[in-house]
């Protein structure tokens, strides 16, 4: 299963939940017709492209699929693992598989589901997968160079392309219905067919309905974390958003409150300058913990007051404002930031000849303040960036 935000099952029910998705899967790719060579190689053929509308389906509605689930924040994107990309061993890979799937009929996933059900052709086939296996496992000292040879990292192809996920993904779908298209022109000319390519069924309407309503969600799920930090790069908009504000004075008393435990510091500076003067009470963050699975947990705590704060208000908004729109509740921001802190607190000068009670008040106070709250930052052990356990999930075909 995915990484899914919360957590709906327990991990050692994911083990289950994939046994029965496996059997799903093999089940379709055998009522599909996966399970014969005949239909597989028709693609290169020409008389049967199956196994295009299939796989092109597939990847289509596992995209819309992924985004939509990325978008309701029910999907951390930083925990799926992408595939490095060695250009080199992609393209002579590519080249091998395509043959021995012309040769042999079958890919290694169809090759098991059809195995499963008797086919000898398709058992001498992964006899011959695991002698290619075992081949290259005993030889990579020597394969190694080629196999590692120009990484290109984990790129995503709309940002190799330079533009944004949904336009690549209706591309994606319009091609996919294109392809749909071309490939019922070749396969009615192969097989001799007269019908028209294209026709006015309830069939064809329902699947070109289907495809366009894809297309079109394709620019309904934006990616939350671009969205929202174009969002707050209007100035305008940041100042006048509604939040909630502490200041300088309620935050340094709860800071010295060693029984309130319903504060906690969210702070949004850099781990360098988090590391020389770290509040207690508080976590390092960044802007992507506020998408990832782990982290924001700690901001989901009940009875939790969560105040960012940062070197300026403007980013401490930025932040609160991104959390907010993610339905972070309970969040409040340091008025003036910590700069105003420290002049308010920490480097604060007594105000001569106090005219009123509330000045000979925040005298007493701030001077305790001044006092208290440096030895504070002395004596405490900085947590550091918040701690991300999981890994990113591995596995895929």
């Amino acid at each position: 299963m995915g990484p899914l935000v919360p957590d709906i099952i327990s991990n050692n029910l994911n083990f289950i939940v994939a046994l029965v998705i496996g059997i799903l899967f093999g089940a379709i790719l055998e009522q599909a017709g996966f399970s014969t060579s005949k239909k597989l190689v028709g693609l290169f053929y020409g008389y049967d492209f199956t196994v295009l509308r299939v796989f092109f389906t597939a990847g289509i509605v596992a995209m819309i699929g992924v985004m939509g689930l990325n978008h309701f924040g029910l999907l951390d994107m930083n925990l799926v693992y992408i595939n490095p990309t060695f250009l080199w061993s992609a393209i002579i890979g590519g080249l091998i598989m395509g043959l021995g799937f012309v040769v042999g009929g079958f890919c290694p996933g169809t090759s098991v589901c059809a195995a499963a059900i008797g086919k000898i052709d398709a058992m001498i086939f992964i006899v011959g997968a695991f002698f290619g296996v075992i081949v290259f496992a005993e030889g990579y000292p020597i394969f190694e160079p080629l196999y590692k040879a120009t990484n290109l990292g984990s790129p995503r192809f709309f940002e190799t392309l330079g533009m944004s996920q949904n336009v690549f993904a209706f591309i994606m779908v319009v091609m996919a219905l294109s392809a749909f298209w071309i490939a019922s022109i070749v396969e009615n000319k192969v097989n001799k067919v007269s019908k028209s390519p294209i026709r006015f069924t309830p069939y064809y309407i329902g699947i070109a309905s289907i495809g366009f309503l894809m297309a079109v969600s394709a620019f309904i799920f934006p990616d939350r974390k671009a969205s929202l930090t174009q969002l707050v790069e209007d100035t305008n908009f940041v100042k006048t958003y509604n939040l909630e504000t502490m200041s300088a004075d309620e935050f340094a008393y709860r800071l010295m409150d060693d029984q309130d435990d319903k504060f906690q510091i969210i702070d949004f500076r850099t781990e360098k300058e988090y590391t020389k003067e770290s509040m207690p009470k508080s976590t390092l963050f960044t802007i992507d913990n506020l998408f990832e699975k782990e982290p924001n947990q700690l901001l989901r705590l009940k009875h939790k007051i969560n105040v960012f704060v940062a070197d300026d208000e403007m980013t401490e908004r930025k932040m609160a404002i991104i959390a907010s729109e993610l339905g972070y509740k309970r969040i409040k921001i340091l008025e003036g930031g910590l700069k105003a802190f420290n002049d308010q607190i920490l480097n604060f000068n007594p105000i001569e000849n106090p005219k009123n009670i509330d000045e000979v008040y925040q005298n007493r106070f701030r001077d305790k303040a001044k006092e208290i709250i440096p030895i504070l930052i002395k004596n405490n052990k900085s947590a550091g960036p918040v701690k991300k356990e999981l890994k990113r999930v591995v596995g895929g075909c």
